[in-house]
């Protein structure tokens, strides 16, 4: 195990070593390809059906983006130099969110947000004991299911209330200097791990998966991480 990977462990102050599975899931929240790797693990791990802890860890894809976001149209110019050139990706991803019940709408899709503070709120949520993977989810389908900015102040409140966060802790996490140095301290350690992409998958301290990977490969590294030699190896190269 690397340094880097050994942090992420031990800042991980909910974690006991038992019989159960414990997964810290590396990813970001405007990540298609995250989206697709969260349903998959949720696929397993209720076909495993045995006691499992899922912890969220934060990584920025494009921490350029401006504090305010940009719109959806500049964000595939700058970085994949328009449309007309990811358009066989998008269809790739439809394709592959319709077997995990993922309803892509890229055509809905007005702004990309900086995600910093949404990894905050994550974060928070933690900290209240909330249910991390529910609150991921949601944003996640809010933004490539329903074409919301997650970035936008009311629109936030309004998909995290069912989730037992209210105005006021969504206002408290955008704010917090201390979440935001948690947050940025967490995706260097992942970093500098030599994660470049996400969705990635520490499972048990002993097992790194990067990639959306197939059910079956996510059962199977579970496996070998509870029972199996201990190892660093990726299962596969990052996908982007």
């Amino acid at each position: 195990m690397t340094e880097s990977q050994s942090n992420i462990v031990r800042d991980n102050d909910g974690f006991t070593l038992s019989a159960a599975l414990h997964v810290d899931v590396i990813a970001d929240l405007v990540c298609p390809f995250c989206f697709i790797g969260k349903r998959r693990l949720d696929e397993a791990l209720e076909a495993v059906q045995g006691p499992n802890d899922v912890s969220w860890y934060p990584f920025q894809l494009n921490p350029e983006i401006p504090a305010k976001g940009q719109s959806f149209d500049e964000y595939l110019q700058r970085r994949f130099g328009g449309s007309k050139n990811i358009e066989p990706v998008l269809q790739y991803l439809a394709a592959e969110g319709k077997d995990v019940d993922i309803d892509f709408r890229f055509d809905l899709l007005r702004h990309v947000p900086n995600t910093v503070q949404l990894h905050q709120l994550l974060q928070l949520a933690d900290m209240r004991g909330l249910d991390q993977s529910a609150l991921a989810e949601a944003l996640l389908s809010a933004f490539f299911e329903g074409g919301r900015n997650i970035g936008d102040r009311d629109e936030l409140v309004d998909i995290v209330a069912a989730h037992g966060l209210s105005a006021e802790d969504v206002a408290e996490a955008a704010e917090s200097d201390q979440l935001r140095q948690v947050v940025l301290s967490r995706e260097a350690q992942a970093r500098s791990g030599g994660l470049v992409g996400v969705p990635g998958y520490l499972m048990n301290r002993r097992l790194l998966v990067v990639g959306a990977q197939s059910t079956d490969v996510m059962i199977n590294a579970f496996d070998q991480a509870m029972f199996g030699a201990g190892t660093d190896a990726l299962l596969s190269p990052a996908l982007h």
